[in-house]
């Protein structure tokens, strides 16, 4: 019976999570419109992108809103229990989406795409990571790094603290590099978070199980006005905080190895813009067209739509991979 439950939450979880980002999304992006919240497209992506200019912003707030209503709402009839775990993960998602918001508020502000500067959004994301590492370790967590499929097993002791914030600032950098087609960061978030809800489900944390069901539902119902051709983007506001949501709950189910499978599609993308510095630095040339490596594809002939299907399937394949990796080895 608890197993039936336990799907019955999760499949309302993910209901909720739709239905009222759907419903948010019917009224923030008109509002958005009127306080003329229009995302500027940089001159160096190409033709095909300058029709997008003045497109709404900050559309992770469709997601991000309902997501911790939902939650509270959850909390509050005794659905799930209000953990120091659920706590981390709350305080990550909405320090890391208040950071994106400043950074998209102040991009606006200056009329160009530079918002806070590089310093300024470590002493943001330091500062989290102080507060997730306390509260960890008075929850008394492991600072070990251990996967057992590969028999690691390394005390890192305080220099856990450093290893977190390090897992927090490059997923929410990586998730924040590959926002830049209509669907294509929220599409492979949704499905991330599919395989975390099912890993966190199956290793005993249910409360963030259903927190990211919860997630992966309102990332689906912003999908619908995401997707091609985008009505609103969800900017810093939203890759930011999807990012870090999850890194951190790949560090509380100790699963931070299967992070870099599941979010492999994230991982790739980011490392084509570090081996495009090394390459032009090395050899005055270039190793792609144009990176993010999306964008190379585009510089290649390829359709939008069709860039987003293809990482979205080798983003779903690698999922797959990484549940069979996080869960059953």
């Amino acid at each position: 019976m608890s197993g039936i439950l336990l799907l019955t939450k999760s499949i309302f979880a993910i209901m909720i999570g739709f239905l009222s980002a759907v419903l948010l999304g019917l009224v923030l992006i008109p509002l958005l419109k009127r306080l003329k919240v229009g995302q500027r497209i940089s001159v160096f992506v190409g033709d095909s992108h300058k029709k997008k200019e003045g497109t709404p912003t900050m559309g992770g707030l469709i997601f991000i809103i309902p997501t911790l209503l939902a939650t509270a709402f959850l909390v509050i009839t005794d659905r799930i229990q209000f953990t120091t775990n659920l706590g981390i993960i709350l305080l990550v998602f909405i320090g890391y989406a208040t950071i994106g918001f400043l950074d998209d508020y102040l991009s606006l502000k200056k009329k160009n795409n530079e918002g806070l500067t590089t310093i300024q959004k470590l002493i943001f994301q330091v500062i989290i990571a102080l507060g997730f590492f306390y509260l960890y370790m008075r929850n008394g967590g492991q600072t070990a790094l251990v996967v057992s499929t590969l028999g690691i097993n390394i005390e890192m002791s305080w220099f856990y603290g450093v290893f977190l914030l390090f897992i927090l600032v490059g997923a929410s950098n990586a998730v924040n590099l590959t926002d830049g087609l209509d669907g294509l960061a929220g599409g492979l978030s949704a499905i991330a978070f599919v395989a975390f809800s099912l890993i966190s489900l199956m290793v005993g944390f249910e409360e963030i199980g259903i927190f990211t069901f919860v997630l992966t539902g309102a990332l689906c119902g912003f999908l619908i006005y995401n997707t091609y051709p985008a009505k609103v983007f969800m900017g810093d506001t939203g890759s930011l905080a999807l990012g870090a949501v999850m890194g951190a709950v790949a560090i509380l189910t100790h699963r931070e190895v299967t992070l870099l499978v599941v979010a492999s599609v994230f991982v790739i993308e980011t490392l084509s813009v570090i081996l495009q510095v090394i390459w032009l630095a090395l050899f005055k040339k270039k190793l792609f067209l144009m990176t993010p490596l999306h964008h190379h594809f585009e510089k290649l002939g390829w359709s939008e739509q069709d860039i987003v299907k293809l990482f979205w399937v080798v983003g779903l394949i690698l999922t797959m991979a990484g549940i069979f990796f996080g869960v059953w080895l």
